[in-house]
């Protein structure tokens, strides 16, 4: 790794330590695409909180009985997530990690979740990483946006459709994206939301 490389790791890392050393569970909450979508998750298995932030989508999933493990480049997000989930007995691992597609081991869940995070490089092996069967709940910003919120880099904004093309291996059991489409004040805009299924 080139020493730019490592700045730019630690300065990104800084960053989200920034924005969770006084943020709480109730400015993070569970993703609409998995909190909305809950009756499609397997009573039992194992599942990833990919880039889980303080960890709201990784407590839900604990909460509904599936064997969790929650990953984030920040300490201070995993360790928010530690002391909350603390003494609750839920079956959560959650982990300072950075994220790359290395870490996706082939075949080892039987849900990943993924909320207001994008990788492009990563979607590949986010498929691979399920079992026969699994599904990916993905939402994220995307460039027709209603309003500022999110990233206004549009390398972390997705094009119109495309969580379809980069999850384009996987069965589509659930898309939403509202764009500017009809009364913008009404809907879930500024992100699309995903679930597929693995084969």
């Amino acid at each position: 790794m080139t020493l730019n490389a490592k700045i730019m790791i630690i300065s990104d890392k800084n960053k989200w330590d920034l924005r969770y050393l006084h943020a709480d569970h109730v400015q993070y909450p569970v993703a609409e695409v998995l909190s909305e979508n809950a009756y499609l998750l397997p009573q039992s298995g194992n599942a990833l909180d990919l880039a889980c932030g303080i960890g709201a989508n990784a407590i839900f999933l604990a909460s509904h009985g599936l064997t969790t493990v929650a990953w984030d480049s920040s300490n201070i997000a995993i360790k928010k997530l530690k002391d909350f989930a603390s003494g609750k007995k839920l079956p959560l691992t959650p982990e300072v990690l950075q994220i790359k597609p290395a870490n996706l081991k082939p075949t080892s869940y039987d849900v990943i979740v993924v909320s207001k995070f994008l990788d492009r490089d990563l979607c590949a092996n986010i498929t691979n990483s399920l079992k026969p069967g699994g599904l990916v709940f993905y939402q994220t910003f995307t460039q027709e946006k209603t309003t500022l919120q999110g990233p206004s880099n549009p390398d972390f904004l997705l094009a119109k459709n495309e969580l379809l093309n980069l999850f384009n291996s996987l069965n589509v059991i659930y898309y939403r994206e509202n764009g500017k489409l009809g009364s913008i004040s009404q809907g879930i805009r500024n992100q699309a939301l995903f679930i597929g299924q693995r084969s």
